[in-house]
């Protein structure tokens, strides 16, 4: 029964066109990053970036050559639009984005993650078999016609972000409104709304609409009689979240996974008019269909469980930080900390206080002061620095930190030498201190 719902075949018309739209967002955030200068400050003018702990290697990368790396990614995007050389170019996107995603956290950003992963996915979407190069200049290619869990699986994805995204704004800080508080403060010098995004009544429909949004939205698409408001009523959140919080592409690649969710017919009749629509509902099993059941499993059992980490880690994820990326725990916090970095060399016993403006741009400095695993990663980088130039020394941070407008509290063990600490991904770090608070 399973089989044959995963299997039948379906107007091919939703993938067809949001490979169309999905090739174009790709371009535009690509390209958009070089011409807004997102390229040349966060990954040309800085020393050196913060990568995912493992990645340091991706490093070699940085400089001028990063305008040439998202230049070739804009073409990639151009190409999966126009669905040419489709499997070829879809691959190498998700491999350079995957790569500059991992390159630097200094900008984190969860849609650049939430890309990473569509892009894997339409790696093995037949969405280049109609409307495309690949299927005029070879016709074999071509059909009007799609398995059904091509369709499921953006589904199912789109639900654990709005879900996870949802289920984390249900502590204090988020239902008393003064996460929004904060957030609004930040957009006061907004021309024409930023006064009005400081008045009470509008936060507290933004903080309780957020929540029911997240976690409303695709039960609402689902359901044919609330499938029309809940797209209209997507709209107006997309183009605030844009307009507001300025987040790239998300806003409009959200709005394009809705193709999904209304009927293959109607999608057709709107963008493909000319088009022969597919109503056969054959079921059609592939050579190595267990094989994708298996990787798909896999894959969404790795989904749901992922951003589930953080309960393994001791504290409040808030405070330590720990298990709180890849976890879909979007805009939920306003985070600034003040720190001093001071190294002592163990020769002499001498100690000095870093300067960091020598060493980080203002973005990074942010970073420095308030992510654990940067902060371990800037003390290794500050041990190596001055071995290079003879010296062992170790490495003292005395930073205090401050979360959705609290005061500022001692956030790290000034006692310890961090640099000296191993890095343990699945396991609280004791030079932390702890949060004393929830």
């Amino acid at each position: 029964m399973l089989n044959s719902w995963l299997f039948k075949h379906i107007d091919n018309s939703q993938l067809v066109v949001f490979r169309v739209f999905f090739g174009l967002l790709c371009f535009l955030e690509s390209f958009g990053a070089i011409l807004t200068g997102w390229v040349k400050r966060v990954l040309v003018e800085p020393k050196f970036t913060f990568t995912f702990i493992g990645f340091e290697w991706l490093q070699v990368f940085q400089g001028e050559g990063m305008y040439v790396y998202y230049a070739i990614m804009a073409v990639f995007g151009l190409l999966i639009m126009v669905g040419y050389k489709y499997r070829l170019s879809i691959i190498s996107f998700t491999l350079l984005w995957a790569g500059s995603y991992l390159m630097q956290k200094s900008s984190y950003n969860n849609h650049y993650y939430l890309l990473v992963l569509i892009s894997a996915i339409m790696v093995f979407m037949p969405a280049h078999r109609d409307m495309s190069f690949d299927a005029k200049l070879n016709p074999s290619l071509k059909t009007n016609a799609m398995p059904n869990w091509c369709r499921l699986v953006f589904i199912l994805q789109l639900f654990i972000v709005y879900t996870y995204a949802s289920v984390a704004k249900l502590y204090p800080d988020w239902l008393d409104g003064t996460v929004m508080e904060v957030l609004m403060k930040g957009k006061q010098g907004y021309y024409l709304i930023g006064d009005m995004l400081q008045e009470k009544w509008l936060q507290n429909v933004l903080t309780w609409g957020g929540i029911f949004f997240d976690g409303l939205i695709v039960p609402l698409l689902l359901y044919k009689p609330t499938r029309k408001w809940a797209f209209i009523i997507s709209i107006g959140f997309h183009l605030f979240n844009s307009i507001v919080f300025q987040i790239g592409i998300f806003p409009y690649l959200a709005l394009a996974f809705y193709l999904f969710f209304f009927p293959p017919k109607t999608i057709r009749n709107i963008f493909l008019k000319k088009r022969v629509f597919y109503d056969e509902r054959e079921i059609k099993y592939p050579n190595f269909k267990n094989a994708y059941i298996i990787l798909f499993a896999i894959y969404f059992v790795f989904q749901i469980v992922l951003p589930l980490r953080h309960h393994g880690f001791k504290d409040y994820v808030l405070w330590t930080e720990e298990g709180h990326r890849l976890s879909w725990r979007m805009m939920l916090r306003a985070k600034y900390g003040r720190t001093v970095y001071t190294i002592k060399d163990k020769a002499t016993g001498e100690r000095l206080s870093i300067n960091m403006n020598d060493f980080l741009t203002k973005k990074q400095q942010k970073s420095t002061s308030t992510k654990p695993d940067v902060i371990w990663q800037f003390s290794k980088y500050l041990k190596d620095h001055f071995k290079s130039k003879g010296k062992d020394v170790e490495v003292y941070v005395d930073c205090r930190v401050s979360v959705n407008g609290k005061p500022l509290k001692r956030f790290i063990n000034r006692d310890v030498d961090v640099a000296s600490q191993p890095w343990k991904p699945l396991k609280h770090s004791d030079w932390i201190l702890p949060s004393k608070t929830e």
